[in-house]
Order: C-alpha cells, then structure tokens, then sequence
C-alpha cells in the first residue's frame, strides 16, 4: 500500500476533529509512528484504539499494520512531494518545473487508490446498461465531453449532459437500464450531486470519479473511482486534478473495450472511416 502520507493529507479537511489528531500526529512523526503500538499512538494523541483504526480505514488502510508497513516503505524509499504552490516571483522556468511535476505526481497518487475491483464494477454496470448518461459541471465539464466522445467512438449509446438544468431533468427521468458517470473533483458541487442524487432515486446505476476522501456525492454513488490531486492556492480544480480524472477515463475505456473487443473494434474502424471525411 503505497501514499499514506499522501492520502492523509488529502483527506486531512474532511475528517473529525480525533481522527485529525491522530492525521496531524502522524504528518509529523512518521518515523516514531513505524516503530509504535496501536496503544501508543492512541496514548500519544489521547484518542481510543478503535478511534486509531477508524483513522486507518478512512484512508482506505485495512488497520494499523497496513499504516505502519506503508509509511515504512515511504521512509525507506521517499517520496519527494512536488506539490509546490506558484509564488509570485517565481520565474517561468519554475512555474513549468512546478505544474509538470504537480501533473505527474498526480497520476502516481491516482495509480495508487485507484481500485482494479471498482473499475471492473463499472464496466459491467455500463455494459448491462441500455445507455450512458454523463455529467460534470465547471471545470469537470470538458471531461464529461471528452468521455462522451470516447464512449462514442467504442459503440456505446452515450449522452452528455453539463448544463445543471439540464441534468436535473434528464437524471430524474432515469430508469433502471441506465448507468449515470457523474465527474466531480471536489464531490460537494451542489448540481452534480443533486443531478446524481435524482439519478440513483429514478433507479439508475451510478459511477462516480472524484477526489479522494469523503465527500457528498458518494453517498449517492454505487461505484466510486477515486483521483487523488492536491489543490494548492493558485491552483484549485487545476489541471493536475484533470489529467488524473482523464487518465481515469482512458483506463474505463480501455477495460470497456477490451470486455467487448469484437464490438469494440469494429466501432472505431467505422468511426475512423467516418471521420476521415474530415481529413485532407
């Protein structure tokens, strides 16, 4: 289990004010952590045992052992955390250092909580289903469109949907042969989890890609695929969290193709003939 320290931190503003002492403390020991008892820890931040392992599980660890063994291995082999903020001197030559390696760092944190298990749940759920409703509002709109295209051009039955009105409409006139992928950095943008909300009470499936942590709208999710990009001041819903979300959706597509190849292929020899009209 990779990123612990990584995951803490991401999820450090949603959780509650125990399972923050127990973050902030282990943020700043790592190392004395590793060589800890569950009871120690629970004495040093004056919180419960079961308060340690809940801790634990929120950052998607199976317990303590699982902590302890991965901040080992950060400690053995560390991470250099490039998740610097812009500052306002610094020269251009800084600024592209900064956002490249805040990109790729991005797509290493994503590769690490992605869920091989959650990603095959929804490629049978947007197989079993009749059509694929996509939305995403803001910055997460262009991914929704770029999603659309992919689902498209591999033969699927695919519609976008990033106007809040919109959405609304077509998620509560859902049905049970739909699959709904909602695209949401932050899980808490009040159309998107209202529009996947109506979705799951119309009696659709729901996907959902989003930051790690907790948030509202996995609450109405029954497939979540987490993105793991760390907002910094000047850079909030940036490109970083972007690439992770895209690098989501071509790892969907490619499962989505290969579980039905013959389809699959055939589609993007057709599409590729249709679109080549377009071509000199």
């Amino acid at each position: 289990m990779e990123n612990a320290l990584a995951r803490i931190r991401t999820s450090l503003p949603q959780m509650s004010k125990i399972a923050t002492r127990v973050a902030e403390y282990v943020l700043a020991h790592p190392r004395d952590v590793v060589g800890m008892s569950i009871t120690e820890l629970a004495d040093a931040v004056d919180a419960s045992e079961g308060s340690v392992i809940n801790f634990c599980r929120g950052i998607g660890l199976s317990g303590f052992q699982q902590l302890k063994l991965s901040l080992a291995q950060e400690i053995v082999q560390p991470v250099q955390f490039i998740h610097e903020d812009l500052d306002r001197d610094d020269a251009t030559g800084t600024v592209c250092r900064k956002v490249f390696h805040s990109g790729i760092q991005a797509l290493s944190d994503t590769l690490s909580v992605l869920d091989p298990a959650a990603l095959a749940q929804a490629v049978e759920t947007i197989r079993a289903a009749r059509r694929v409703e996509i939305y995403g509002i803001g910055s997460s709109a262009p991914i929704a469109e770029d999603t659309h295209y992919r689902m498209l051009r591999i033969g699927l039955d695919a519609r976008v949907v990033i106007d809040s009105h919109v959405q609304a409409i077509s998620a509560s006139r859902c049905t049970s042969d739909v699959a709904v992928l909602t695209i949401s950095h932050s899980g808490a943008t009040n159309e998107t989890v209202a529009s996947t909300r109506l979705a799951r009470e119309a009696g659709a499936k729901t996907i959902v890609i989003t930051n790690f942590g907790r948030s509202p709208i996995q609450a109405y999710a029954d497939t979540v695929l987490f993105t793991m990009a760390r907002e910094t001041r000047f850079r909030t819903e940036a490109m970083a969290s972007r690439i992770a979300q895209l690098c989501v959706i071509d790892a969907l597509i490619a499962a989505l193709a290969l579980a039905d190849y013959d389809r699959s292929t055939d589609a993007l020899r057709q599409t590729f003939d249709v679109l080549s009209i377009k071509r000199f």
